[in-house]
């Protein structure tokens, strides 16, 4: 009688096989995956826009006005004028002590011209214009 042989390893042919399916594999999923991230944090900083939006809408509604250019998105934290804003919330507009950066790490630009306000980032580059990733956005531009 013939004893039955085991097998204890892969042979080449099944390696190669496998090696082949998940190269396929990559070759379709990896492109999907990578245009996203920019997209990605894109959204976020509309996100992140419009969550700081609220908080000024809600430092107006207690004083009686956006904080100015000057005092920026700063008088979310700390009371820049008590004079000024007598009515200030005792907790702030925002909690922690640092403000939001973009996705990018870099401050928010806050402008109020007329009590209207603007919030920009500067995009992955930190300079003003660009395309992709590298474009500015404003609050104003947020869906």
């Amino acid at each position: 009688m013939k004893k039955a042989q085991t097998r204890n390893a892969f042979t080449l042919i099944e390696i190669m096989v496998v090696i082949i399916i998940l190269g396929l594999l990559a070759a379709f999923v990896i492109p999907n995956i990578t245009g996203k991230s920019g997209e990605a944090k894109q959204k976020l900083v509309c996100i992140q826009m419009k969550s700081l939006n609220e908080s000024l809408k809600m430092f107006k509604v207690d004083n009686g006005a956006y904080p100015t250019s000057e005092e920026g998105l700063q008088a979310l934290m700390v009371n820049p004028n008590p004079d000024t804003y007598s009515s200030y919330s005792p907790s702030a507009y925002i909690e922690g002590k640092n403000l939001p950066k973009d996705p990018w790490n870099k401050s928010y630009i806050y402008l109020n011209i007329d009590d209207a306000i603007e919030l920009i980032s500067l995009g992955s580059d930190g300079k003003e214009g660009g395309k992709n990733e590298e474009k500015d956005q404003k609050l104003s531009e947020c869906r």
